[in-house]
């Protein structure tokens, strides 16, 4: 979609700190994060809504995948998600670490993408 911000990341167009991606899903930090490492995990394909992608099975899989490197590395036992979100007409999910207990510069994204990205199974 032309005038899509998430479209336009993964052309390119935008710059973004990616800490995963596969011919499919792309995930990248937030640029207004709730807390250290606050990731968005879209699918490269447009879709307006979470429940509109086809396999979206495949799709919580790679947003566990992001969970369970945060959880590693960022030291933490609990990373939320939310689903619901009409910021962006692009499907997305939220991934983030628990605001209160988070250590860290939640504004350092070059640190926070690379420790995720290290610790991605």
């Amino acid at each position: 979609m032309e005038d899509c911000v998430f479209c336009k990341i993964i052309k390119g167009e935008i710059p973004s700190y990616k800490v995963y991606e596969d011919d499919k899903f792309l995930a990248f930090l937030d640029i207004n994060p709730l807390s250290p490492g606050h990731t968005q995990v879209i699918p490269k394909e447009h879709y307006k809504l979470v429940w509109d992608v086809p396999n979206v099975g495949e799709y919580f899989e790679v947003v566990r995948k992001v969970a369970t490197a945060q959880k590693k590395a960022l030291n933490q036992e609990f990373v939320f998600s939310r689903v619901a979100g009409t910021e962006v007409l692009h499907a997305h999910v939220w991934v983030f670490p628990f605001p209160e207990t988070t250590v860290g510069d939640k504004m350092d994204f070059k640190a926070n993408a690379e420790k995720i990205r290290q610790n991605i199974d």
